[in-house]
This record gives structure tokens, C-alpha cells and sequence, in this order.
């Protein structure tokens, strides 16, 4: 699990949208938030991918049951407007180790978080 995080980061600091065929499946779900509809399919997750804004991640693989798997991450990008956000990322291996369901928990500081507040 942890030699995938860090194929993933790589993929992401290389902005190699190339590298993502050996992370996900061809017909990956992957959702970027759980409240907006998934990209469905590699060649979707090819063109949302590109960012070019330095980031530093740090994560953490906080438990793997099977071929489902939580991964906690702490995301920081420089540039000229510095942000950062923790994430928390529900994943589903397929049988042959690539990801077929990534789904995002994003959550950035000082927003809101829960249902009463602003």
C-alpha cells in the first residue's frame, strides 16, 4: 500500500499524466469530492490531473482491510497563493493492484465543517 502512495505522489510531483495507467484501472471512479459526480474513467482522470503547482504531501496509510484502503494526507502547495488542506482517501485495489474507486475527503482550514455553522 505504501509503494502506491508514493507512486502516486510521483506521478503528481512529475505531472506525469502518463504514470496513471499503472495506479488506476482503465474504468476508475474517481471522485474528487463525495458530493460531486466521479470521473469516470482513466482518460478523465488524465485531464483533471494537471497541476503544476509545487505541493509537498505527507500521508499516512491508516488502515487496509482486503482491497479497500484509508489514507490520511496532509497537502501543502507554495506558488503565489500558498494553501493547504488535510484529505482523507477511500480507495479500492482491483485484483491486479491498481486503484478502481478513489474517492477524496478534502477538508481546508478555517472553513466550516459542520452543518450549523456559516
Amino acid at each position: 500500500m505504501r509503494g502506491w502512495v508514493d507512486a502516486y505522489e510521483r506521478a503528481w510531483r512529475e505531472d506525469d499524466p502518463g504514470a496513471l495507467g499503472a495506479l488506476f484501472t482503465d474504468d476508475v471512479r474517481y471522485l474528487r469530492s463525495p458530493y460531486e459526480p466521479p470521473l469516470e474513467g482513466l482518460a478523465a482522470v488524465r485531464g483533471f490531473w494537471s497541476d503544476p503547482t509545487p505541493f509537498t504531501l505527507d500521508a499516512e496509510v491508516v488502515a487496509v482491510d482486503g482491497a479497500d484502503a484509508v489514507v490520511r494526507a496532509e497537502v501543502r502547495y507554495g506558488g503565489d497563493e500558498p494553501q493547504e488542506y488535510r484529505d482523507l482517501w477511500v480507495l479500492r485495489f482491483a485484483d491486479d493492484g491498481r486503484v478502481e474507486h478513489f474517492e477524496e475527503w478534502a477538508y481546508w482550514p478555517g472553513r466550516p465543517f459542520s452543518a450549523s455553522a456559516g
